[in-house]
């Protein structure tokens, strides 16, 4: 039986979702990479533990991993890799057939160099149906799957995991492969806590004071309202962050919106959005509402939804800022709102980037898409604990090198 501490590789690091999850589980990250230096940032700022390399992971080489790697190889490689291919949530790069869509053989490379015996990637439900070309019938996830087995990873399971079932308040639902070169070794599963009751958006901004649009003042004092969510972020002992200040609210700084976009949020009831206003509003009111630029001339399917507070929110995504109204303000969200639908524990500083940057710079991340693009920490957790009792189960022998 193992008890001694895991270690990991984080690949497509981000700001550090996985580590988080991980970190709470006990591993012990010992290289991220990341090719976007916002998210390099963030991470280093809150896992200064770690050795980030700031790099395009396929530049990557076995001289800069190995100096941190133990003699007998990693026990974790995790790897998601951008989604943007893959995703079928109104989004034209889906159509695309470049370089993107085979990145995880970069996850391959690297565990292979690390001698890791596990890999864990993950990424959207749509990579499962994702052609290699336009012209083929051949999957991506099955070349992924035959590589996987190429490299000696024959032992592996799939599995889709609802982010929901782990204490997330998200309805977010994302593909992973676990894969191990010990093909003796039994595999198991995150399973959900079916006791667990699912925290909701009310549960996820208890404590959270209200900021006021165009105001520039930054909530910081929490308030008495509290959940047992709320304050399983605020646990620095859970998270193992004891030497992070978690006494004052970060990153709760309020959007300034224009007037009219005011009174368009002030027509949203609870669950509705800005394709709800274009089917509510006909005619000549609609044009009115057009004219002094409530309602804009193109409706949009995903903006501007108002979140329901006992319900979970829908997927955040790196456009949470535009898709997502306060279920009670009239307001978009502050970063630390979407931080804690991600479960991102509320000492958690995105320090990298600025706080909004336009989507068309693909080389920098400002703070609300680097929390859409993440792994929810508390699912990572699970994650973390469900492989770590993979390890406990199986004997660690002599076969691994």
């Amino acid at each position: 039986m193992s008890n001694r501490v895991l270690t990991h590789i984080d690949c497509f690091a981000g700001p550090g979702g996985i580590c988080t999850g991980l970190h709470a589980a006990g591993y012990k990250t010992l290289v991220a990479i990341e090719c976007i230096k916002s998210c390099c940032d963030t991470y280093k700022a809150n896992h200064p533990e770690v050795n980030v390399i700031y790099s395009d992971i396929r530049d990557v080489t076995a001289e800069q991993l190995l100096p941190f790697i133990p003699q007998d190889g990693v026990d974790l490689v995790t790897s998601g890799m951008p989604c943007e291919t893959f995703s079928t949530a109104g989004n034209t790069s889906r159509s695309f057939y470049d370089d993107r869509q085979f990145l995880f053989r970069e996850g391959i490379r690297i565990a292979q160099i690390c001698r890791a015996k596990m890999i864990l990637f993950e990424n959207v439900p749509g990579i499962t149906s994702k052609k290699t070309s336009k012209e083929s019938k051949k999957l991506i996830v099955d070349v992924l799957k035959e590589e996987l087995v190429a490299a000696g990873y024959t032992n592996y399971y799939s599995v889709i995991l609802d982010s929901a079932k782990f204490g997330v308040p998200q309805k977010r639902n994302r593909y992973f492969i676990l894969a191990c070169r010990l093909p003796k070794w039994k595999l198991i599963m995150p399973t959900p806590n079916l006791k667990l009751k699912k925290a909701t958006v009310a549960d996820a901004f208890a404590g959270l004071p209200n900021v006021i649009a165009n105001s520039g003042i930054e909530g910081k004092e929490y308030s008495s309202e509290s959940s047992d969510y709320a304050e399983l972020l605020r646990n620095n002992a859970f998270w193992k962050r004891e030497d992070f200040p978690n006494d004052v609210i970060i990153n709760h700084m309020p959007m300034k919106h224009r007037a009219c976009t005011l009174k368009r949020f002030e027509l949203l009831r609870p669950g509705e959005s800005l394709k709800s206003l274009f089917d509510r509003y006909h005619g000549a009111e609609r044009e009115a509402l057009q004219k002094d630029r409530i309602l804009p001339k193109k409706m949009f399917i995903k903006r501007n939804y108002r979140l329901i507070l006992d319900e979970q929110s829908p997927t955040v995504t790196s456009h949470c800022l535009d898709e997502f109204v306060h279920p009670i303000y009239n307001r978009a969200l502050t970063v630390r709102e979407c931080a804690r639908l991600q479960s991102f524990p509320d000492s958690y500083n995105f320090v990298g980037g600025p706080y909004i940057v336009p989507h068309i710079d693909k080389t920098v991340q400002d703070k609300y898409e680097q929390i859409g693009d993440a792994v929810p920490p508390l699912l990572a957790y699970a994650w973390g604990i469900t492989i770590k009792q993979i390890f406990q189960t199986n004997e660690i022998n002599d076969d691994v090198k």
